[in-house]
Formats: structure tokens, sequence, C-alpha cells
């Protein structure tokens, strides 16, 4: 003999599995919600550090703009004769190594 449908012996199996979908949809959503959170939060991280990109790039150009003036040939030159009191040679000597170790040495 068989089992009339819907008689008790497959009715367990009847609403575990509505149940068993009810909490995977559940779960799905959960997880959905919290993967776009996350990906909302890495979005505003990434726009947080293109931003100081941005600047540490422009501070980058001004600091080459600054040390391209400072180094100048005419305002080393200038900075040398001012604080060194440096002068343009007038005539040119060849000094030997021996008269040169000599000139160190005290007498």
């Amino acid at each position: 003999m068989s089992a009339a449908p819907g008689s008790g012996s497959n009715s367990g199996g009847g609403t575990f599995t509505p149940l068993l979908l009810a909490v995977l949809v559940m779960i799905s959503a959960v997880a959905v919600v919290q993967i776009k959170q996350h990906n909302r939060n890495l979005t505003t991280r990434l726009d947080g550090m293109r931003q100081e990109r941005e600047r540490l790039q422009l501070e980058w150009a001004q600091l080459q703009l600054e040390q391209a003036t400072l180094a100048q040939h005419g305002r080393v030159d200038e900075l040398a004769r001012r604080q060194f009191d440096m002068v343009d040679p007038l005539d040119y000597q060849i000094v030997p190594e021996d008269s040169a170790a000599a000139a160190g040495k005290p007498q």
C-alpha cells in the first residue's frame, strides 16, 4: 500500500525545506549588505588616498622648483663670494706635490 500525499510520513520534510531556504536567503541578504558596506568603506579610503597623492604630487613639484631655484649657478656664485669671500683666481699656479706636502708640515 502506498501512502497518500500529505499523510504523516512525508510531512516533516515539507516544512524543513522552506525554512532552510528562508534562513539561507536571510544569510545571503546579510552578506550582501556587509559586502556593500565594505565596498563603500574601501571606496572612501581610495578617494582619500587619491586626494593625498595629488597633494603630495603638488608638494613634490613645488619642492623641485624650489631646489632648482636654490641651485642656480648665479645664486651659488653670489653666496660663495659673499659668505666665504671667494674670488676668481687671477693666475693659475701648478703646485708640485712635494712643496704642497712640505707647506702643510710645521717647521
